[in-house]
């Protein structure tokens, strides 16, 4: 199994100023976070950027924001939402009922020094769990008895949010060339790296969908299209469906599937025998000259 990351993405916050120095420290070396004064700014960097995670100060959670939290919730289930209990002001049963309406569930007590320990694990445990890595999990395992170099080849695809989007990227992550990288699944007969950097870029995209409050046009920047009608183009070379087809069809746990029905289940003999990152032969020019004009 992979290891677990050590720093997650950006978590947004809505607390008091008194209060977010100490949630920067309780977040050294796991997260950074970007303060924001009301939940309409939160929902807005949703939009824009990655937020991992949103931390609700009680006292900030006046009945003012409880409508925009409770928009945030229903169109980013996917981002953990969690409030914490301040020192600087003890909430009702009734305020707490009425954050629990919006869809906040998770309180965390930061008024001793244990609830800052809980809020990292807590963090750590919810946040670094998103479906990437539910989707390697499930790679890794379909792979099985695969030699290390090829679970590599399988964790640079899922293990993290962004990814490599190209075959240079990748091959300069597992540190081997481009070249060698697309000789090696050339000269083993299965699809080339490009194929598995797009359906895993697909996975992805599929998951961020299941946020109702992102657009597609949202998602193609998450993604580092350079506008929706490249992203479009992208989904329907790939799919044959426009992209609101696909937000329609598929989910993350579907489009998971498909990737493996596609690109592991009928290959899979081929692949656990493979060593993409350790010399074995050479192939000729003429021989990887396609190949190397499809991964381009």
């Amino acid at each position: 199994m992979p290891s677990t990351p050590q720093y997650i993405g950006p978590v947004a916050t809505v607390v008091d100023p008194a209060e977010r120095a100490d949630i920067e420290r309780a977040g050294a070396g796991l997260y950074r976070t970007v303060h924001r004064d009301s939940v309409a700014e939160v929902l807005r960097d949703l939009r824009e950027r990655r937020v991992s995670a949103i931390l609700l100060s009680t006292t900030r959670c006046t009945p003012a924001e409880l409508s925009p939290t409770r928009r945030m919730v229903r169109e980013f289930p996917r981002v953990p939402a969690l409030v914490l209990l301040s020192p600087k002001g003890i909430p009702s049963a009734t305020d707490l009922i009425a954050i629990g309406g919006c869809g906040v569930h998770q309180v965390i007590d930061i008024r001793t020094p244990a609830g800052w320990g809980r809020l990292r694990s807590t963090l750590a445990r919810d946040v670094v769990r998103e479906r990437d890595q539910q989707a390697l999990r499930e790679l890794l395992d379909e792979l099985s008895g695969a030699p290390k170099d090829l679970l590599a080849f399988a964790e640079a695809l899922f293990d993290g949010y962004t990814g490599a989007r190209t075959v240079q990227a990748l091959a300069r992550t597992l540190g081997v060339l481009p070249s060698t990288l697309v000789s090696r699944f050339f000269r083993a007969r299965v699809p080339a790296p490009k194929q598995f950097i797009v359906f895993a870029g697909l996975v992805r995209a599929a998951r961020l969908f299941e946020n109702p409050g992102l657009t597609i046009a949202d998602v193609a920047t998450h993604l580092g299209h350079s506008s929706p009608q490249s992203f479009g183009r992208h989904i329907q070379t790939y799919m044959h469906m426009s992209a609101g087809e696909f937000r329609r069809q598929y989910n993350g746990v579907t489009m998971m599937r498909y990737f493996r029905v596609l690109l592991i289940t009928p290959y899979r003999e081929r692949l656990i025998m493979m060593s993409p990152l350790t010399m074995r032969g050479r192939v000729t020019g003429a021989e990887l000259a396609p190949a190397l004009k499809r991964a381009s």
